[in-house]
């Protein structure tokens, strides 16, 4: 049985959709478990209107206005925490345990982060006699991925809304039952009416629209980096703001003198694995001392065989499937190449997990002794698939880990000054040292193709802000 999210919410109203249908596949079963309409250029185009006709109003809203509505959220996000979770875990496959802390967690902690941030942020400050003025940056058009469903509205949505924008959110296509959850508590916030619209459908139909339309001023869009180029070419005619979270082929290099080499390097496979591979800043190149290759592979081993994969449900899964068909024939396709291109299989390989005949299920896959010249370490895979890449010495591996297209994230492992030397060498928006975790309050973004602006903490807060000198003010 289906449940029907066939509406928009345009305006402050939920508008019925006689729109084409959608079947929303559960990755575990392969079956429907939802359908939504898939919306137009003209559902786009009112739902701009709106946003720009609530523009002024909620632009002047006092900061204890946009406080009670950012609360009014983060309590309706929490009374339906298990509903949330079981959204995520039915739209894109995430184990229950993966989709109730972090899946949901990292969501919520957006909105708290912006909520904190508002309560703390000097919109206006003297500079001499001039004073300079924070003003919210307009109308903002949202694409947002299936991976982390969520997570990637929220720190788009919450800093937005506290700035004093107004919102067209467009959520992916794969997965956007959570965002029609998020949407249901939103119109029950006290948000005025047109200060947030939803408009379910794809790229090449309802984000392109939201990428050109006239009304809208900023576009953020998280994806793949082709999909970001073209969001880019058709908001560059419109002169618009556009920041963009793209793909990533982090490194993650441990060091010699690591406190805990093995630890290192199991916690790198995890690390990897996470979210069956499919995170953009996931480290899916390890770099290891050539000297200790051997070391490194017995560790991998071991630690890919405690990667269980199976229902998403059961206690035990630390991995779900990946999200759909076609992802799950692009990853099998990487695999492949990887073998032919004779990189060393160590850990999965091709096809599915034993007994997981059904679902797009993937094999938690090391590859040891790749170069930094093959397809698996040079394209994002996006699935549960390491590299491990030997360096020779320092200067090695900052060349290996810095000689990518992308610039995401990175990892160290190491003694913490010589960790910390290595991380100001790599260009990349994000490096995290002998295993430190994420923080909402700290800026994530990238380098190079992977991307422009930056999301979470004050950084993506002022991402929604433009900056107005009054002279003679003061």
């Amino acid at each position: 049985m289906t449940t029907a999210y066939n509406k928009f919410y345009i305006n402050g109203e939920w508008v019925e959709s006689d729109r084409s249908l959608l079947d929303v596949i559960n990755p575990a079963t392969e079956e429907a478990f939802a359908t939504i309409a898939m919306g137009t250029a003209e559902d786009v185009d009112a739902a701009a209107k709106a946003a720009r006709a609530a523009f002024p109003a909620w632009s002047e809203s006092t900061i204890e206005q946009r406080k009670e509505v950012l609360g009014n959220i983060i309590a309706g996000l929490k009374a339906r925490s298990d509903e949330m979770a079981q959204a995520i875990s039915n739209e894109m496959g995430a184990p229950m345990g993966l989709s109730k802390t972090a899946q949901f967690g990292s969501g919520l902690g957006h909105f708290m982060t912006a909520l904190k941030i508002l309560e703390n942020y000097q919109f206006e400050e003297i500079r001499g006699t001039t004073k300079i003025i924070k003003e919210p940056a307009g109308v903002c058009g949202f694409i947002t991925p299936w991976n982390w469903p969520l997570n990637q509205i929220a720190c788009k949505v919450a800093p937005a809304l506290a700035a004093g924008c107004t919102i067209v959110l467009k959520p992916s296509e794969l997965a956007p039952v959570s965002a029609y959850i998020l949407t249901e508590i939103i119109a029950e916030s006290g948000l005025p009416a047109g200060v947030f619209n939803l408009v379910n459908g794809d790229g090449p139909t309802v984000g392109a629209a939201i990428s050109a339309h006239p009304e809208i001023d900023l576009v953020s869009f998280t994806g793949s980096t082709r999909a970001g180029q073209e969001v880019a070419k058709a908001a560059a005619d419109g002169i618009k703001r556009v920041t963009q979270e793209l793909g990533g082929k982090s490194a993650n290099i441990i060091l010699n003198d690591a406190p805990d080499f093995a630890k290192a390097v199991a916690g790198g496979v995890a690390g990897c694995f996470g979210n069956s591979g499919q995170s953009c800043n996931a480290p899916t190149r390890m770099l290891v001392p050539k000297s200790r290759m051997a070391e490194a592979i017995e560790v991998a081993r071991v630690a890919a065989a405690k990667a269980t994969v199976g229902d998403p449900a059961a206690e035990t899964t630390r991995l779900g499937p990946v999200v759909s068909e076609a992802q799950y024939n692009k990853i099998q396709g990487l695999i492949e190449k990887g073998i032919a291109e004779g990189a060393e299989l160590i850990a999965g390989g091709p096809g599915k997990p034993e007994g997981l005949e059904k679902g797009y299920y993937v094999k938690p896959t090391v590859f040891a002794n790749v170069t930094n010249d093959m397809t698996i370490a040079r394209e994002e895979i996006f699935g549960p698939v390491l590299s491990i890449i030997a360096y020779e010495d320092d200067e090695d591996a900052v060349r290996i880990a810095n000689d990518t297209e992308y610039g995401l994230s990175g990892y160290v492992s190491g003694e913490p000054a010589h960790a910390q030397a290595i991380a100001r060498r790599l260009r990349t928006g994000n490096v995290h040292l002998n295993g430190a975790g994420p923080d909402f309050s700290a800026p994530f973004g990238g380098y190079k193709k992977s991307g422009n602006g930056r999301e979470w903490g004050i950084e993506g807060f002022e991402e929604f802000l433009e900056v107005k000198a009054v002279m003679g003010a003061a």
